[in-house]
């Protein structure tokens, strides 16, 4: 059974870091691309970051541009999301996506396995 497992959420003052990772489990995603996308209360799920299978082609949205920094450990089959200036903006439910693709876009459709999501709080 396939499980992407994210880890690392918590409650955090504005201007403060928090490191997600996310756990892969059942398969290898090597050769995949992988993403983080976000849930906000009253809205969509929303891209953050994506990273192709060789760690290279990262890409993020205008938002976290400049204080997130996506990367990935093939070796440990792992994914991390590396936060900082957070902004009470960024409260959300986060999630760990993985692609069927070594190279995939920044929608959700681009994405196959999900994670059950970890909740980041920033408070102002």
């Amino acid at each position: 059974q396939v499980q992407l497992v994210e880890s690392g959420g918590g409650l955090v003052q504005a201007g403060g870091s928090l490191r997600l990772s996310c756990a892969a489990s059942g398969r290898t995603f090597s050769t995949n691309a992988m993403a983080w996308f976000r849930l906000a209360p009253g809205k969509e799920r929303d891209f953050v970051a994506r990273i192709a299978w060789n760690g290279g082609a990262t890409y993020y949205a205008d938002s976290v541009k400049g204080r997130f920094t996506i990367s990935r450990d093939n070796a440990k089959n792992t994914l991390d999301l590396q936060m900082n200036s957070l902004k009470p903006e960024d409260t959300a439910v986060y999630y760990c996506a993985a692609s069927l693709s070594a190279y995939a876009g920044p929608t959700r459709e681009a994405y196959y396995y999900w994670g059950q999501g970890t909740q980041v709080t920033v408070s102002s």
